[in-house]
């Protein structure tokens, strides 16, 4: 190998040292600025994670204190529903205060206003409430306690041919100075609504026997009455004269005055807004009228007689 040869050989190896040194001191920048770059990311992810450490530690709290106020209003909350309970039995025993108040009567008669007559006999035809309960009346302030019980698609062997309507004595506050057995005549009354006065009109007396007209020991004595008070095929005909306005009407007329019989049409038919006093003027006034034509009537024939026999 001559010296010029081995000269070039020598430069070219230079050469290429030189340029693989260039590359791998481009090599070695590229990646000296990708570890800059992943120490500049690994920075940032730590400020990130740091701050999502503190965030989370801030909702940690946020939440403990959440659950705190929940537990607080929880305990409120177990604390005052046995007042609400209370509360709403209040209510309601104020509801059917005002409501018993509303109707109350002290003359020993009650008229007794139904509405929503439809649904009323739809829920006892479906056994959901067979029966309703008029609200409680009296015979005077210190008097007996009373109401009216009504079977709108009937009881026992009438159900589902006749209404049914009894009376039921109530425990009352002056029961221990009444007289027992209960033995007054009850009357109740159906309302013709047309203004024909054709009232459906059935009475009965107590059967003093029975523990349903004996002093009261419970709140309510069973109930007595008429199973058959009228027929269900007339009072569910289309416009009939006892339902309008899907309203009925029901007296119901406890006769501690022993009003003759031929009396208790006339004192049906009488207004029933009048006032009481009025009701009571007109009929001792009727029945004077009826006492004093009936006199007359007896006594014309026995005149008659008289007559006859001094013409003989």
């Amino acid at each position: 190998m001559t010296a010029d040869q081995s000269m070039e050989d020598e430069l070219a190896q230079r050469i290429n040292l030189s340029e693989e040194m260039k590359k791998c001191t481009e090599a070695l920048s590229i990646l000296d600025q990708g570890v800059k770059t992943l120490m500049s990311d690994n920075v940032r992810i730590a400020s990130e994670f740091q701050r999502n450490e503190h965030s989370i530690q801030s909702m940690s709290g946020d939440i403990q204190q959440l659950k705190l106020s929940i537990d607080e209003k929880e305990s409120f909350l177990a604390k005052i529903a046995p007042d609400q309970q209370i509360i709403q039995e209040n209510l309601t025993k104020i509801k059917e205060y005002i409501l018993t108040t509303e109707y109350t009567s002290y003359d020993g008669t009650l008229t007794w206003r139904i509405p929503d007559v439809s649904d009323k006999m739809a829920d006892a035809q479906s056994e959901r409430q067979t029966s309703i309960y008029s609200p409680p009346f009296y015979s005077s302030s210190t008097g007996y306690k009373m109401r009216a019980r009504l079977y709108l698609h009937g009881d026992g062997n009438a159900r589902r041919t006749h209404m049914s309507l009894f009376f039921v004595l109530m425990k009352g506050k002056y029961d221990a100075v009444l007289k027992f057995p209960f033995n007054y005549k009850v009357t109740f009354v159906l309302y013709d609504q047309s203004g024909q006065n054709r009232h459906v009109i059935d009475s009965f007396r107590p059967d003093t026997k029975s523990n349903s007209f004996q002093r009261p020991q419970s709140d309510m004595n069973i109930a007595s009455g008429i199973p058959k008070f009228f027929p269900l095929p007339m009072i569910q005909q289309d416009n009939n004269n006892y339902v309008k306005d899907d309203t009925m009407f029901i007296k119901i007329l406890v006769d501690f005055a022993d009003l003759p019989k031929m009396m208790l049409p006339f004192a049906i038919g009488l207004n029933p807004g009048l006032p009481l006093h009025v009701q009571q003027h007109l009929i001792r006034q009727e029945l004077g009228k009826r006492t004093q034509a009936g006199a007359s009537i007896v006594s014309f024939p026995a005149a008659a007689a008289s007559n006859t026999t001094n013409c003989a």
